[in-house]
């Protein structure tokens, strides 16, 4: 039945192909996982924490047996070569990519690819969100991901305050990023061609602003003048002198939450009157995705209709596992809380994004 979701649209060499066994930098084992247990030769399934484990270089495993899972008690030592080889994957968001990345903290590594929290992080509802699995379980190839997504953030707090002072904006995470490895250390040797730079920001925007007077729609201009300002920011990259900036862009509308047990309770009007909103704000950034691509040489765009994945399954909740469409909080529901939805639902969304993308090569 996933097949519903493969839009009209194409992301990274993260796909999902069914293995006899896994390659290098792939998952093999971990709480809840179900895929293959069994690394190639020359890797050993390693226990890098109780929810992840992973196949990496070491002693030569047998190609047509099961290996055994090698338990380690901490992320093993970083190569630079391996660092050299890596694809780069610079996250900005909200609460629907979080997972408490703390750029102070450990940082992305062979290993141990989202750095701090390790695998699978903290996100809105517990479990693994939509970039957890494209990191580790779809991956091709070893991905290191910055994701500076922080829950309850808005692009821009003068234009739409979050719910708290503490929230750290689309401005503020690009910052980070911009004063941190925008450098390229050596730690994050990034180039324009093996870096991917994705957005799924807009949610709270209109949450915190749809019932406000005035033009709606022309308010949406303002927040993506703001959002692709910023987008403008990391294709220059001005801290490089040689301009080696970003070239590759994932761009995620904002998904029906229109539909949420959030607001459906507060009525029809009410959540007809945010979808309109909604409707206009993705129409525009497909738009200005479309610009991107068009204005600058060497940018490539993809843009993932969230929006569309989430209203084929809320459709049809029981063709995907799901109890219903309103339930939320349990086993089946595709709702992990009455605003986020489950890590049942997040995986669909991983799966879909690793089709996006599958056409390219990294």
């Amino acid at each position: 039945m996933l097949s519903k979701l493969a839009l009209s649209i194409s992301l990274f060499s993260l796909v999902a192909i069914s293995y006899a066994q896994q390659e290098e930098w792939q998952q093999c084992g971990g709480i809840g996982w179900s895929g293959e247990t069994t690394c190639v030769s020359g890797t050993v399934c390693t226990e890098l924490n109780a929810y992840y484990s992973q196949c990496l270089a070491g002693a030569a495993a047998p190609s047509s047996t099961s290996v055994p899972v090698q338990s380690t008690s901490s992320a093993p030592s970083t190569t630079p070569t391996a660092v050299a080889e890596a694809n780069y994957w610079f996250s900005f968001g909200d609460s629907y990519t979080q997972t408490q990345f703390d750029i102070t903290g450990v940082q992305p590594a062979p290993g141990n690819p989202l750095g701090n929290p390790p695998y699978p992080g903290y996100t809105a509802v517990g479990g693994v969100n939509w970039i957890d699995v494209d990191t580790v379980v779809y991956n091709k190839s070893l991905i290191l991901t910055y994701n500076y997504a922080y829950g309850g953030a808005t692009i821009n707090a003068s234009l739409v305050q979050p719910y708290e002072s503490t929230v750290l904006s689309m401005v503020d995470q690009v910052n980070q990023f911009m004063t941190t490895v925008a450098s390229q250390p050596a730690s994050a040797p990034w180039t324009s061609e093996n870096a991917l730079f994705s957005f799924w920001i807009g949610i709270n925007d209109i949450g915190n602003s749809y019932y406000e007077p005035g033009n709606r729609s022309a308010f949406n201009d303002e927040l993506l003048d703001s959002y692709f300002g910023l987008v403008e920011d990391v294709v220059s990259n001005i801290r490089i002198p040689s301009n080696v900036g970003a070239r590759n862009f994932l761009f995620i509308n904002v998904p029906p939450v229109n539909r949420s047990p959030l607001m459906t309770p507060q009525g029809a009007t009410v959540c007809a009157t945010e979808a309109a909103v909604i409707a206009d704000y993705n129409s525009k950034l497909a738009a200005r995705a479309e610009s991107l691509q068009s204005a600058h040489s060497g940018v490539q765009t993809w843009v993932w209709d969230s929006n569309t994945a989430f209203s084929i399954v809320l459709d049809d909740p029981q063709a995907y596992g799901f109890v219903d469409n309103t339930s939320y909080g349990n086993a089946g529901d595709f709702w992990g809380n009455n605003l986020h939805p489950s890590s049942q639902a997040q995986t669909l969304w991983g799966q879909d994004v690793a089709n996006l993308l599958s056409d390219t090569v990294w």
